[in-house]
Order: structure tokens, then C-alpha cells, then sequence
């Protein structure tokens, strides 16, 4: 039960920054082996889910990092070969970063370790109902966070 002074959405961030931290740490467990970390995981993860090599604030909005945190971490996977910067066809100031076929082996490795130690574990305590609905609630808070809106006192 909650404390008198604490509140559910008080719990609810708690419990989130909770859950993160342990991600990170099992997630850098999980993916070492591959020569990677969680962040560089994340950051590969966001260039293969897209149709398209992305800017870093685009990684970094999509993900939810800085953009300097991602321009890092990209200028280390470029120099161990994972990634690589290409001419955006967008705006000719500000590269885009792709995936090389080490990058994409790296990832789709990292993925099938997470798959074969935590996703059947985490799929026999939450329904595919209840993973959507969580999936759908932290995206709505994710989007306040982002947007920086929120009603003032």
C-alpha cells in the first residue's frame, strides 16, 4: 500500500526508474558478449527499426536519449565498424547514421540472446493484452516527458 504522503503516480515513477535501471544491467549482461552495451544495443536497435539511416536526434528522440549521448556512442560503434555515416538527402549539414552488416549481425545477435534469457520469462508473467497496454501507457507518458508540456501550480 502507499504511504500517506506518497501518491500512485509517485509509486508508478519509482517503480519505472526501478525497472529501467535493472533493464540496463541485465541488458549490458546479456549483450556483452556481442561487444556491446545496452545504450549502443538501443542505438542500433533504433536504426534497424527504421526503413530508412536516421540523424542522431532523430535515435535520440526515438529513443529517448540526448543527442549527445547518441552522437558518442555512434562515433564509437563507427570506429569499431558497426555503423557508418552517410550524406542525408534531407539536409546536407547533418550526416545519417546506417547500420553495416557487422552493425546489423551485432544487433540481430544482441536480440536473439535477449529473446532466448528474458522474453519467455517476461511473456509467462504478462499477457500480449497486458504488454500492449503497458506499451501504450508508457508511449503516453513518454510523449508528456518529451513534449515538455504539463500544467504548472
Amino acid at each position: 500500500m502507499f504511504r500517506r504522503d506518497t501518491r500512485p503516480i509517485d509509486e508508478l515513477m519509482f517503480e519505472i526508474f526501478r525497472v529501467n535501471d535493472r533493464l540496463l544491467a541485465i541488458g549490458d549482461a546479456t549483450v556483452k558478449s556481442v561487444g556491446l552495451t545496452s545504450g549502443r544495443w538501443l542505438v542500433l536497435g533504433a536504426i534497424a527499426l527504421s526503413d530508412h539511416p536516421l540523424p542522431v536526434a532523430q535515435i535520440a528522440r526515438n529513443m529517448g536519449l540526448s543527442r549527445q549521448a547518441v552522437q558518442k556512442s555512434t562515433n564509437e560503434m563507427a570506429a569499431l565498424g558497426l555503423v557508418e555515416t552517410r550524406e542525408n538527402p534531407d539536409r546536407r549539414r547533418s550526416k545519417v547514421i546506417a547500420l553495416t552488416p557487422a552493425g546489423r549481425a551485432a544487433y540481430e545477435e544482441a536480440l536473439e540472446l535477449w529473446r532466448s534469457e528474458w522474453t519467455g520469462a517476461m511473456e509467462e508473467i504478462l499477457t500480449e493484452e497486458e504488454i500492449l497496454t503497458a506499451m501504450r501507457l508508457l508511449r503516453r507518458l513518454r510523449g508528456l516527458v518529451q513534449s515538455g508540456a504539463h500544467s504548472s501550480h
